[in-house]
C-alpha cells in the first residue's frame, strides 16, 4: 500500500483538488483520511470534515465519513491524547482506511504546521505512518521559492521522505518555467508538476455554499447545482440595486434579510443563482412560494450580512459530487501538468 501525506506550505493552496485529480487519474483503489478535521459539517447529529465527505462521495468509499478523522478541536485533542496515543490512533486509522487499497491519501490541515501542538501536523504524521510527503505550493514566485527552500531544510532535519512538490495556481506558467523552475530544481526537490491558474476553478456551486454556511434550504432545492461567480450585498434600496450592473448578472448570489421583500422580489426577477437570507429571518410565505416557482434557492443563515460576505470571501472553492464538469476539469488539470509516473508504484 502506497501512503502519501498531502500538505501545503500555506492555506488554500489546493490540496483537496490535487488529491481528487490524482486519484481520478490513477487506475487504483484509493483510500483517504483526514486525521485533523477542520472544515466541519454537522448533519443529523453527526460531525465530519467537508473534505472527507467530498472525497468519500466522489469515489464512493465504503468507510464511514466521520471515522476518517481523529478529532476536530485542538483543545479536546490536547487533553485526550498524548503523542504515543496519537501515533497509535493514526496507525489504527490507516489500517481501517487503507484496507484493500492500493494508495491512501492522508490530507493534512490548513498548512504544514497546522496541528503541531496535538501531533497531527504533516511532518509528524509522515513520520508516524512511515509515509512520504507530497507538498502543494502556491503564491507568487518569491513566496514559492522561499517556501520550498524552507521545506527542503525541514524535511532534511526531520528525516522525512519527500515524494515531491506540485506548484499550483501559477499565473504565468511559461515565465515561471523559464525563469524560476531551474532555481527550485537546484535545491534537489522533485518537482512533480507546475499547474497554471484555471479561471473557472475558483467558482463554486450553491450547494457548496449552503454546506459551508450551514444554511437551511427553504426553497429552490432542485437548483443547488448553479454556479456562483458574483456576490451582491443587498443593503441598498431595490431601485438602487437594479441600477447596479452586478445585480443584473445571472450568476450572482444576493445577501439580504428575510424582511427585505423588495430586495427578494428584485433578486428573483433578475435570475439570481441564490438568495442568502440573514439573521434567521424568514420572508413571507408568498415570497417563498415565488422563489420555488422561479427555482431560485433560498438559503437561511443565522449570520448577519457582513459575516456571510466575510465567510464567502474566505472560502476555498471545492466541487461537490454533482459538479461533474468541475471534477473533470480538475482531473484534466492533473493529467496534463503532473507527472503521474511518480504515483505508479
Amino acid at each position: 500500500m502506497d501512503k502519501i501525506v498531502v500538505t501545503s506550505m500555506r492555506q488554500s493552496a489546493g490540496k483537496t483538488s490535487v488529491i481528487i485529480g490524482i486519484a481520478r487519474a490513477l487506475n487504483k483503489k484509493v483510500g483517504y483520511m483526514k486525521p485533523f478535521g477542520e472544515r466541519l459539517l454537522y448533519r443529523k447529529k453527526r460531525l465530519w470534515d467537508y473534505d472527507a465527505a467530498l472525497v468519500a462521495n466522489i469515489f464512493e468509499l465504503e468507510e464511514n465519513i466521520e471515522d476518517m478523522s481523529i478529532g476536530f478541536h485542538h483543545s479536546k485533542l490536547l487533553y485526550m491524547l498524548d503523542e504515543e496515543m496519537t501515533r497509535q490512533k493514526l496507525l489504527e486509522l490507516l489500517t481501517n482506511m487503507g484496507n484493500k487499497k492500493d494508495i491512501v491519501f492522508v490530507e493534512a490541515g490548513k498548512d504544514i504546521s497546522y496541528g503541531s501542538s496535538v501531533y497531527l501536523d504533516a511532518l509528524s504524521m509522515a513520520k508516524y505512518l512511515d509515509s512520504e510527503l507530497l507538498v502543494v505550493a502556491s503564491g507568487d514566485e518569491d513566496t514559492i521559492l522561499d517556501d520550498i527552500t524552507f521545506l527542503k531544510k525541514r524535511v532534511q532535519m526531520e528525516n522525512i521522505k519527500l515524494r515531491g512538490v506540485i506548484i499550483n495556481k501559477v499565473a504565468n506558467i511559461t515565465e515561471f518555467t523559464d525563469i524560476h523552475l531551474a532555481k527550485i530544481k537546484q535545491l534537489g526537490v522533485n518537482v512533480l508538476g507546475v499547474i497554471p491558474y484555471y479561471k473557472d476553478l475558483p467558482f463554486f456551486s450553491v450547494s457548496y455554499l449552503a454546506d459551508r454556511l450551514f444554511a437551511k434550504v427553504i426553497a429552490g432545492e432542485n437548483n443547488l447545482h448553479r454556479i456562483v461567480k458574483n456576490v451582491f450585498i443587498g443593503s441598498v434600496s431595490a431601485s438602487a440595486a437594479m441600477k447596479n450592473p452586478l445585480f443584473q448578472a445571472e450568476d450572482k448570489v444576493v445577501i439580504t434579510s428575510g424582511d427585505r421583500g423588495d430586495m427578494i422580489v428584485s433578486a428573483l426577477g433578475s435570475n439570481s443563482a441564490a438568495i442568502i437570507l440573514t439573521n434567521n429571518i424568514l420572508p413571507p410565505p408568498n415570497l417563498i412560494d415565488k422563489a420555488e416557482k422561479h427555482n431560485v434557492p433560498l438559503l437561511l443563515v443565522s449570520l448577519d450580512a457582513f459575516q456571510v460576505a466575510k465567510q464567502i470571501d474566505a472560502l476555498e472553492s471545492l466541487p461537490t459530487k454533482e459538479d461533474k464538469e468541475k471534477i473533470k476539469l480538475i482531473e484534466s488539470m492533473i493529467t496534463t501538468h503532473v507527472n503521474l509516473k511518480d504515483f505508479q508504484r
